[in-house]
């Protein structure tokens, strides 16, 4: 998919119109539209023909006035690659106070994102040749590519399935990003691991494909240390606790976090933030063997803590536990952890709307503002502190589960806070990683969430202008 940053006199063209907006169309176009019935609701798109000796024009509906802010707007040009003919299209944005307010750099991310197809085992795929291209006017298109090359990095990741998809190819796709930046990258796996990362390696002990970690890290050794972690389970049977068949139905997609904290890694270090990069990545298949861990297992944990194992099926929390206790030995400026972590965060507040979890009142608003101006939603919840007793063992120092059922996705965020003492601040995101519904911004599959909020706060804290 490209772009184009010229705008030829031969190119159709792109109109935005809001529900009123259509009733003061006049001419041709708005004979057209009348006679298409055309509403102007929120993300439809009408394609008016070439008349009159005019190049072609479509319009693309805003809803009723005020209804979307201009990033909310500007996300609604992920509806038009699927509508607007092949060839060349040019945005002509309204003059005057009046207009509708348009985001020009995420409407053209927009329009990217929402091109995005995984047909990689279509025997007779679409080709990118096969697609309109659009240009805005005033948008950042440097930014917009990379905004969107991060969200295909990681749909790809999550969309592959697990057969072609398992440890050692996570490891693969960071190797792969850190040649490309110039990034340094160690794999530990094998005995190693199993000294260094007991919770690490006790989760993936029962596959052939045996556990990772990765450890990626880019940028000067003097900067602002920001981290991010990313759960990487390839595939989650439940273990010994074992998953209904419904509900392995999607558990290719439990490395969401990982493939998250790519796309982000990948929009820090393309973008040149001053920061010191590093990315850290325990990867598993949580399996079915004679070797599987077991409910009322005891383990220690890197920390030195020890973890009396409730469920088998919270396997997630336990390997980000040792992964989050390696990024806290450096006390870094900032951890930031991605996982696909609890059904109950889903439960509380839906697949589209991630909750995060941070203790730094500060940064909470940073994160909430910018997730309003990205459109990029996510949502507080707390860390509730008396429910950390819940977490009791009797014969360990801490249960990865509780007993009682309730604040699934609250106690495993305090699960993880026990593992994080000298990072200056630390932000936990139980993301989805997965679109059930077709929308603007793509298909039904692997999303990106949070990435774009979460970027715009570490541009903007550590760099007032991360343009190159």
């Amino acid at each position: 998919m490209s772009d184009t940053s010229s705008h030829p006199t031969d190119s159709a063209v792109l109109r935005i119109v809001t529900k009123a907006g259509v009733k003061r169309l006049d001419g041709v176009i708005g004979e057209h539209a009348r006679r298409m019935r055309f509403s102007g609701a929120a993300g439809s798109v009408l394609v008016v023909p070439p008349l009159d000796g005019a190049p072609a024009t479509a319009l693309l509906g805003l809803g009723s006035e005020g209804e979307h802010g201009a990033a909310e707007a500007a996300l609604l040009f992920g509806h038009l690659p699927a509508h607007l003919p092949d060839g060349a299209w040019r945005f002509e944005p309204e003059a005057g106070e009046s207009a509708p307010a348009i985001d020009p750099t995420l409407a053209l991310f927009a329009f990217r994102a929402g091109a995005y197809r995984f047909e990689r085992y279509k025997t007779a795929a679409r080709s990118d040749d096969e697609a309109p291209t659009l240009s805005v006017p005033g948008a950042d298109e440097a930014m917009a590519a990379e905004l969107a090359e991060a969200v295909r990095l990681v749909r790809d990741l999550i969309n592959t399935p697990a057969n072609d998809l398992g440890p050692a190819e996570i490891a693969d796709a960071a190797r792969a990003l850190a040649e490309r930046h110039g990034a340094a990258i160690t794999v530990t796996d094998g005995q190693a691991l199993r000294e260094g990362f007991p919770l690490i390696h006790a989760v993936g002990q029962a596959s052939e494909r045996g556990p990772r970690l990765v450890d990626l890290v880019w940028g000067a050794e003097g900067a602002p240390k920001v981290t991010l972690v990313g759960k990487g389970v390839v595939f989650d049977t439940g273990g010994l606790d074992i998953k209904p068949a419904s509900g392995m139905l999607l558990m290719k997609k439990d490395m969401g976090g990982a493939a998250n904290v790519l796309g982000l890694a990948h929009l820090v270090m393309a973008r040149r933030l001053p920061v010191r990069l590093r990315v850290l990545i325990p990867t598993v298949e949580n399996a079915i063997s004679g070797t599987a861990f077991r409910p009322g297992d005891v383990f220690p944990s890197r920390k030195g803590k020890t973890v009396e194992i409730g469920n088998t099926d919270a396997e997630g929390r336990l390997i980000l536990a040792d992964a989050l206790a390696l990024a806290d030995e450096e006390a870094p400026d900032l951890i930031v952890d991605m996982a696909t972590l609890t059904g109950a965060a889903r439960v509380a507040l839906g697949p589209d709307l991630p909750p995060f979890f941070t203790d730094d009142e500060a940064f909470a608003v940073e994160l909430a503002d910018a997730a309003v101006a990205a459109a990029d939603p996510l949502w507080r919840l707390p860390l509730w502190k008396p429910y950390k007793a819940n977490l009791a063992s009797k014969i360990a120092d801490t249960n990865n589960v509780t007993t009682d059922g309730f604040a699934g996705a609250v106690t495993a965020a305090l699960f993880l806070q026990g593992f994080v003492e000298k990072a200056a601040t630390w932000v936990h995101l139980d993301v989805y990683g997965w679109r059930p519904k077709a929308g603007a911004l793509g298909p039904v599959g692997g999303e990106a969430q949070g990435i774009r909020a979460l970027f715009a706060l570490i541009a903007a804290r550590y760099a007032k202008d991360a343009s190159r």
